[in-house]
């Protein structure tokens, strides 16, 4: 007499299609949050060229580009809306952009602290292989991290 085997899977199959799952999706998350680090990235790039393009405008009607962060009432209206100084009605930017992840990383505004006549952007990208990332010493992004992206005036020194 035959015995009939009976229809299913054994414990060592079960384990194996098991670990292959495991593994696939390690790599399909890692792969996942990677392409999130670097939309982000993009995002702040993307904000520092709208406020770069705010800035020129700035300068066109002002004659120069607004004090910077570190003086009192110097800076962007990070977050908020960003018009002429005189009350005129010119718009800059409905919101000037913030980092798109951290509460504790910023965008950081730097002018000629003399007379306004060049400026700095600097921002913290996560992707620390990006190759335009390279730390900037002495300026903060939030939370004790370096900011490691700028952009700049095209006269900045």
């Amino acid at each position: 007499m035959l015995k009939s085997r009976s229809k299913g899977f054994t414990l060592i199959e079960l384990l194996v299609a098991v670990a292959i799952l495991g593994i696939l999706a390690t790599v399909g998350l890692g792969a996942f949050f990677n392409s999130q680090v670097k939309g982000r990235d993009a995002q702040r790039k993307s904000d520092l060229g709208q406020i770069q393009r705010g800035l020129e405008m700035y300068l066109n009607d002002q004659g120069l580009y607004p004090p910077d962060d570190s003086l009192p009432g110097g800076g962007l209206p990070w977050g908020g809306r960003w018009t002429d100084p005189g009350g005129k009605g010119e718009l800059y930017m409905k919101e000037v952009p913030k980092d798109p992840h951290s509460p504790n990383a910023n965008y950081v505004y730097k002018a000629d602290p003399v007379d306004s006549s060049w400026y700095r952007l600097y921002a913290k990208l996560e992707n620390e292989r990006d190759p335009q990332a390279e730390p900037v010493a002495d300026t903060d992004c939030g939370g004790g991290d370096l900011c490691n992206y700028q952009v700049s005036s095209t006269n900045a020194l």
